[in-house]
């Protein structure tokens, strides 16, 4: 895990940033050589199964307007 010092953080920031969201890596922010604060990547949850399925799926057809009731087969 990467270490760096406040000062250079506050100076590298956005980039710093950039770099832990591509590449999963956390970062260790010091303050005198000690650790402080840790900058890790947010997993995204995709917990709705229509947002999950987004762009993968396509509808053919009315899905509004339905087959009635009545003409299913029933037993």
């Amino acid at each position: 895990m990467k270490e760096i010092a406040a000062g250079q953080f506050k100076n590298l920031c956005l980039a710093l940033m950039d770099q832990v969201q591509k590449t999963g890596e956390p970062l260790v922010v010091t303050k005198r050589g000690k650790p402080v604060v840790k900058v890790v990547p947010v997993v995204r949850e995709e917990d709705d199964f229509f947002d999950s399925m987004k762009g993968r799926l396509t509808v053919t057809g009315d899905i509004i307007n339905t087959v009635p009731l009545e003409d299913w087969e029933t037993r």
